[in-house]
């Protein structure tokens, strides 16, 4: 299996419930095509180098992910035809300097998931208290 990243960018009209499901969606395909989700970042709304389809800005969101290479056609289809999608990006790892970057990159993105989930679980106990 070969260490993949997918950056892919979603519209900045939609709201946060409909951002968790597109994102949702991809991971979706991934695992039902047997690939291995290793860690998500949610980068975050962010203004693009150029306007894609009228839109300035853009959510962008990278999955990081162990695959064989015919699940990057199925999952690179599905987002071709995605509306909500407006671009997308998949890079594969396949040099020893390039893994050891890759893991890096799930390292830090596994920490900065587990950082921000105790915020959120803080802020809905504070929430709940007053």
């Amino acid at each position: 299996m070969n260490n993949y990243e997918t950056l892919f960018v979603i519209k900045p009209t939609l709201t946060d419930e409909e951002i968790a499901a597109q994102i949702a969606k991809v991971t979706e395909i991934l695992e039902r095509e047997g690939a291995k989700i290793l860690a998500i970042n949610n980068m975050g709304m962010r203004k693009l180098a150029y306007p894609v389809a009228k839109n300035e800005r853009g959510v962008y969101t990278i999955i990081y992910f162990n695959a064989v290479g015919s699940v990057i056609a199925e999952l690179e289809r599905n987002l071709k035809f995605n509306e909500e999608v407006i671009k997308y990006l998949t890079v594969k790892y396949t040099k020893q300097k390039e893994i050891k970057q890759f893991n890096k990159l799930v390292a830090q993105s596994a920490v900065a998931v587990e950082e921000e989930t105790p915020k959120v679980e803080e802020l809905t106990t504070s929430s709940v208290e007053a």
